[in-house]
């Protein structure tokens, strides 16, 4: 029986199978669960384009199945409602964008009054795209404000949003920044739990906490169920910020973890951004240290 393709072809088609397939067992091993991942960016990465629909176009056209937004922000949300329904590019996420200049720690309570109504409209926008998830940062230990300050004012204003983040069904996602509130998995986690509700999460940069010393994979299999997001640049301990793929991120190990706490979900690049040529490089890149 005649092979449908040619000879040639039959063999170079049975090498690329045969390598991607390697490549599979190199990152996860024959028995080990392989995580369900969507790629997205953050839409302010996004520089190509003139309209929000241009900008939802390049995304798709560039591999991206979603994209985060920043609330507040001049994006129209009208506008960009149709292009994720027209494109099929998903609002997946929703950025908190003032939680650094109105951090729900700050010792005015005026100020974390602002930040509290910044998060429910974070939350308002979130139900309103269809999103799942609002990234906050809870707080900053800076300025006077200690560890124990920070965490007791941003637990009481975000125990305040609760009921409407409950009431949208969308889950406020505590990420780790370098605030020097959250350094260690365990700080995370008690944060978290301290909440006792579905409500609250974990958003983990991959990249951001290896300052800190504890790789991140082993963040990821602490946080275990508790994890609902994460996004990734590129960090180096002895450049710092460096391109996705050229840091100390241990891609292999991180796909692994996130393998064995099942998770099923978005992978999202926070880099500086840039046009068409930029963004399909970083979906490649992004393509190899995701094992895609």
């Amino acid at each position: 029986m005649n092979h449908p393709l040619g000879r040639r072809d039959f063999f170079h088609t049975t090498a690329a199978i045969t390598a991607s397939a390697m490549t599979g067992a190199y990152l996860f091993g024959d028995t080990t669960k392989r995580p369900k991942l969507k790629k997205a960016v953050k839409y302010s990465m996004i520089h190509g384009g003139r309209t929000t629909r241009d900008k939802f176009d390049l995304a798709k056209k560039c591999g991206f199945a979603g994209v985060e937004v920043d609330s507040p922000s001049a994006l129209n949300r009208r506008a960009a409602l149709k292009a994720a329904h027209d494109t099929g590019v998903k609002i997946h996420g929703v950025i908190d964008s003032v939680h650094w200049n109105l951090p729900l720690s700050d010792p005015d309570p005026t100020v974390r009054e602002e930040g509290l109504l910044a998060l429910l409209q974070a939350i308002d926008d979130a139900a309103y795209f269809g999103a799942d998830t609002v990234l906050l940062v809870p707080g900053v230990v800076r300025g006077g404000v200690t560890y124990e300050q920070c965490f007791e004012r941003s637990q009481a204003e975000v125990k305040k949003a609760l009921p409407h983040a409950e009431k949208n069904k969308v889950k406020i996602a505590i990420e780790v920044v370098w605030n020097d509130f959250i350094t260690k998995p365990e700080q995370l986690i008690e944060y978290v739990d301290s909440f006792k509700s579905e409500w609250v999460g974990a958003y983990f940069d991959c990249s951001n906490m290896i300052k800190y010393g504890v790789p991140p994979a082993e963040w990821i299999r602490r946080l275990g169920p508790r994890l609902l997001k994460f996004d990734f640049k590129g960090y180096s301990q002895a450049k710092q910020w460096v391109p996705i793929g050229e840091g100390d991120e241990n891609w292999p190990e991180i796909l692994k973890a996130l393998g064995e706490i099942g998770y099923d979900g978005w992978a999202t690049a926070e880099v500086a951004g840039g046009g068409e040529e930029y963004l399909k490089k970083l979906s490649a890149t992004m393509d190899k240290v995701l094992g895609l």
